[in-house]
């Protein structure tokens, strides 16, 4: 066996300075974190050639003082861990000390620092591990660190970064990370000579997501009732992403990755949302230091908890009464009305607007006020397009139902708008709601009392598809498909066992070999959702009854459909029972095109428009537009 020896420190340097530094992205996130570490109110990122080349990270924290510079260029130097137990409560963002002492041992670094108290600053270089110069300096409060050629000593490293597009898009989303984690702090990323991306510091998360994410993205976001666990933004159901690249979770003001939450949020949407689309969110997680462990990755990104359901269940309660409470039906509009915050300018001249407000404390405290003085109009007679918007009037506020339960009694007409009692998970701390909400989970089951609200009168229907019901000072667009479906579908949910409806003659369907046995493995959840069936041998099932919803529709299909919806894999039980009653609930629903009797669609009009369930299809498409009064009257020119 060859002689063991010690590696020489050059060589052992540069294998540690492999763990932490991968790319410019990995300097970027060390020192960023730092600043925010030393309490900057103000942090600008200049990058150039992605980063490669050149990143400077400038702040106005605390400094450095002029003995302590060199020190924290060595390996595990680092002020904020002193003893063992301090590992177990770690609330800083950097605490490993292996930051500047890896991204020295592979790059050029040049360092200004100076403390608010001291007369002089510092001024540092560093080459490969190797100090070059170390001497008192003028220079402003605060840290100012600059790197240089990455990687100039290690050329096998360096043959597999990236190009630089693709490393400057890998900085920029850790400088969005970073910078939407401390609203309280304004950032600045600018990239080869042009200001990129920056926030405001005003301390708003809103005006963060505003800034990093654009108008798009945060005209769309609902907040999540603060509480002391759970808060931040997610997205309406009807803005779901074909991807998950908009969700992020920061737990005690660091990004972290967390399955756990992505799950939580995600099943919070259920039902509510289109297959293959998942939700935007940004949610901000605060938990006691010592219920996470937060050194299980180098990169810091990867997190323990010690109770994962604790935390699945306040996330879960959090997104499911924000979507409950802050989503309305869609709103019908001719011309753009850009009235709020994230509507009157593009998010390029938001951030240059951002970036001329001066630094001063008091002068940076109320964008709103400085870039959002007044509403502006607009009106153009020639537009005729729909663009869709939310309607911002609570579902609460709705008034009248009990003259009109009256009046349509006296008619015979059946209307029931009693909601069913809801269970919830219990969340670490109850969500302190800052604003009345249409339906709150709660720890205890709560019956939800009959709401106020004004006549609706059915006027008839478009294209044998859409209905048209009027309510108050807005008119309504219905889905009949969508919203018979979305009926039949929480119908389905509300019992244990769904009604079946025996088969005068029992009817054989044939199956492939995957789906028979699919079927046959799961008779007992087929039994709940309304279908008996048993083994026929030769892969063919005999049903003798199904949902009795399902009266007159094709059986054949219907199970053939329903076994394929078995036929995913580690699926939970609860899971494939949903896509079966999505099955039931769409084949029994009344179909789009087809004729249907004016009392059905009144009717229909009627439960979907006194009940705030009934908002999306089980596929994730809206139910119903509204349509305002306001807004016709604007476009016949009656209003200006």
């Amino acid at each position: 066996m060859p002689k063991i020896n010690l590696l020489p420190k050059e060589i052992s340097e540069l294998i540690a300075a492999g763990e932490v530094v991968e790319r410019p992205a990995s300097v970027v996130k060390e020192l960023l974190e730092n600043s925010v570490d030393a309490k900057a109110k103000h942090i600008t990122l200049e990058i150039n050639r992605g980063g490669i080349l050149y990143i400077r990270v400038t702040d106005d924290g605390v400094g450095i003082a002029f003995e302590d510079v060199p020190v924290a260029f060595l390996r595990h130097a680092t002020s904020k861990i002193k003893t063992q137990n301090d590992l177990d409560r770690i609330s800083s963002l950097g605490f490993r000390g292996e930051a500047l002492a890896a991204t020295a041992c592979v790059s050029k670094i040049e360092l200004y620092t100076k403390q608010k108290e001291d007369i002089f600053g510092t001024h540092y270089k560093i080459e490969g591990g190797t100090e070059i110069l170390f001497e008192e300096n003028g220079c402003p409060d605060g840290t100012t660190v600059i790197v240089r050629d990455i990687f100039y000593n290690t050329p096998a490293r360096m043959k597999f970064l990236k190009k630089d597009v693709t490393e400057g898009n890998s900085v920029a989303a850790v400088f969005e990370r970073v910078a939407m984690s401390h609203p309280e702090i304004a950032f600045k990323l600018i990239r080869d000579g042009k200001t990129l991306l920056s926030t405001s510091g005003d301390g708003k998360l809103s005006s963060a997501i505003y800034g990093i994410l654009g108008r798009e993205i945060s005209s769309s976001m609902i907040p999540v009732g603060k509480s002391d666990t759970v808060s931040g933004y997610v997205c309406k159901p009807q803005f779901c992403r074909k991807s998950r690249a908009v969700q992020y979770t920061f737990l005690n003001g660091r990004y972290v990755q967390s399955n756990t939450v992505m799950a939580a949020c995600e099943q919070a949407y259920k039902n509510s949302v289109m297959v293959g689309k998942y939700p935007a969110f940004v949610l901000n997680i605060n938990i006691p230091f010592d219920m996470v462990d937060i050194n299980v990755h180098p990169a810091k990104t990867q997190v323990r908890f010690a109770d994962e359901k604790r935390i699945f269940d306040a996330v879960y309660v959090a997104v499911k009464n924000a979507i409950l409470s802050g989503d309305t039906r869609p709103e019908v509009r001719f011309t753009p009305k850009n009235n709020t915050a994230f509507g009157k300018m593009s998010t390029e001249q938001y951030r240059q607007e951002v970036a001329k407000i001066p630094n001063d404390k008091a002068e940076s405290v109320t964008i709103a006020e400085k870039i959002y003085a007044a509403p502006t109009k607009t009106h153009n007679e020639n537009r005729t397009d729909f663009v869709f918007k939310s309607d911002n009037t609570p579902f609460f506020e709705r008034k009248d139902v009990k003259e009109y339960i009256k009046k349509q009694t006296a008619e015979n007409v059946d209307v029931n708008i009693e909601k069913t009692e809801k269970e919830a998970f219990c969340p670490i701390e109850a969500s302190k709601q800052t604003e009345p909400t249409k339906t709150v989970l709660t720890k205890e089951t709560e019956k939800i009392p009959v709401l106020e609200e004004k006549p609706i009168r059915y006027i008839g229907e478009a294209f044998s598809t859409y209905i048209i019901a009027e309510m108050g000072d807005s008119v309504y667009l219905i889905d009949k498909h969508a919203a018979h479906e979305r009926i039949n579908f929480n119908k389905l949910k509300e019992n244990a066992r769904a009604e079946s409806q025996q088969l005068l003659l029992p009817q054989n369907v044939r199956l492939g070999r995957d789906e028979f046995n699919a079927v046959i493995e799961n008779t007992e959840l087929l039994l709940s959702a309304g279908f008996e069936l048993e083994d026929f041998g030769n892969s063919t099932v005999l049903v003798r009854a199904v949902p009795a919803m399902l009266s007159g529709e094709d059986i054949c299909d219907i199970v053939v459909e329903a076994a394929k919806n078995l036929l995913v894999k580690g699926m939970p039980k609860n899971e494939k029972l949903d896509r079966i009653y999505h099955t039931v609930a769409c084949k029994a629903a009344i179909k789009g095109g087809n004729i249907t009797g004016d009392f059905e669609l009144e009717a229909l009009a009627k439960t979907v428009l006194s009940s705030d369930d009934i908002m999306y299809c089980p596929h994730g498409r809206p139910v119903a537009f509204r349509l305002s009064q306001k807004e016709l009257e604007k476009q016949f020119g009656r209003i200006q």
